[in-house]
């Protein structure tokens, strides 16, 4: 594995207008389309597969495999019942912010990479679900289905090849909950956003009761390199099990926050030398893999390779490469907090264990930060954590506990020094609790 940036999907992201046809044309855009319409699509599938390309959303299941399970014979799809692609857009996870600079920057990598997905699985309308509120990423991107369209690399007869496709760039109304994937689904139907119940799994039925494959864009605009490049160029860069390039996203209290692409397997001290290491003057104290609903990770985890395995074995999750970096002046107790809330309000209603759970995570956490309750408090919003955990509708509640549970493993010395001083010890511009841990050990 290399251990520099591998620039591919946002090579282009200098350039002069990279989000118009003709700059992402001079840069090579719609000859990976050329190449798979001269292909079977199931050839583009197994393609696929053999990179080992594993979906960039967060769950990081196999793209090829999903897609395979796509009935294709007419008589276990359901006769003439269309198939759909779809996919999601709607970043909304705290922290993570890699699709919508891929979007902005680059859309038609998206297009052709949708046009290419649809052609693989015999779908002949695709979705592309945004989250509504970054109205100026909808614009950019039904511009560039204008411009496809117009350019024929959408409609029908694409390339002369007899394929078809309609793109629907359709804009979500802003909930958290719509970024999984079936209640994403209702959403499009025109229902109120919820989980769904499983079976049936959206490869069988799916949007309209149909067969439909929902994948997320990086995953999407994945594909077109590995079509131009070949399988074998992309297995070559990432870990043994965890292929290719990716976007890891750098924010909080870093240098020179960011995207860096670079493949899977790089670690955090890597990444962090690329973006000018933590502020000046600061040292690291705690971090997210992958966004706000992933066990958090401390100094100790700086050369842990940034791949799903070694994530997961470090008690955490690698998710969406959110990369949230704090310093010794955050305090960790309001941090969880924050995020938990956050869940709180998020969350659909649909089952009890989320709903009703994450309203008592608040309340217990808003206690123990503003230094009141006691000891005990800590082990009652572990059973809550516990309670909850595997037991609600859907992966929001698993990831209102994750932060919870991974502070308490890490630094329950600062809950109990909330508890022990009535209130948070932390100065606001510097804080003297690992200098007051140190002065007790």
């Amino acid at each position: 594995m290399t251990d520099t940036l591998t620039p591919v999907l946002s090579d282009t992201w200098d350039a002069q207008r990279p989000w118009t046809l003709p700059a992402y044309r001079d840069a090579g855009g719609y000859q990976a389309l050329d190449t798979a319409l001269e292909m079977e699509p199931s050839a583009v599938i197994d393609l696929v597969k053999e990179s080992g390309l594993r979906g960039r959303g967060g769950a990081g299941f196999p793209t090829g495999m999903k897609w395979g399970f796509i009935p294709q014979d007419p008589e276990k799809s359901g006769g003439d019942k269309p198939k759909y692609l779809v996919v999601n857009a709607d970043e909304s996870e705290p922290g993570t912010c890699k699709d919508i600079p891929l979007m902005m920057a680059n859309p038609h990598v998206l297009v052709e990479g949708v046009i290419i997905s649809s052609y693989a699985i015999r779908a002949n309308h695709a979705f592309i679900y945004v989250r509504g509120e970054v109205l100026h990423v909808v614009r950019r991107l039904q511009q560039a289905v204008r411009e496809a369209y117009r350019a024929g690399h959408l409609g029908t007869d694409i390339h002369g090849s007899g394929y078809d496709l309609q793109v629907t760039v359709h804009a979500g109304a802003g909930a958290y909950i719509c970024g999984e994937e079936t209640a994403l689904l209702d959403s499009l139907e025109g229902l109120r956003g919820q989980p769904r119940l499983r079976p049936p799994f959206p490869a069988v039925a799916g949007l309209y009761a149909a067969p439909t494959v929902i994948n997320n864009v990086e995953s999407i605009a994945s594909v077109v390199p590995i079509v131009k490049n070949g399988a074998e160029w992309f297995a070559s860069m990432g870990t043994e099990k965890s292929k290719g390039m990716t976007l890891y996203s750098l924010s909080g209290h870093v240098a020179r926050p960011g995207q860096f692409e670079a493949p899977l397997g790089v670690t955090l001290r890597q990444l962090l030398d690329l973006a000018g290491g933590v502020r000046a003057g600061h040292r690291l104290k705690f971090w997210t893999p992958g966004g706000s609903s992933t066990p958090i990770l401390t100094d100790e985890h700086l050369d842990v390779p940034l791949d799903y395995e070694a994530v997961g074995a470090a008690g955490s999750m690698l998710g969406t490469k959110a990369l949230q970096i704090f310093d010794e002046t955050t305090c960790v107790v309001r941090a969880v907090l924050r995020w938990t809330e956050f869940y709180k309000h998020e969350s659909c209603g649909k089952c009890t264990p989320c709903r009703e759970g994450t309203w008592w995570l608040v309340q217990t956490l808003a206690r123990l930060e503003a230094g009141r309750g006691s000891e005990q408090d800590l082990e009652t919003l572990l059973d809550q954590c516990d309670n909850i955990l595997g037991r609600a509708f859907c992966a929001l509640g698993d990831g209102a506990t994750s932060p919870i549970t991974s502070s308490i493993q890490y630094f329950r010395g600062e809950y109990l020094a909330h508890l022990e001083q009535g209130g948070c010890p932390f100065d606001p511009a510097a804080s003297t609790l690992f200098a007051r841990e140190a002065a007790m050990a």
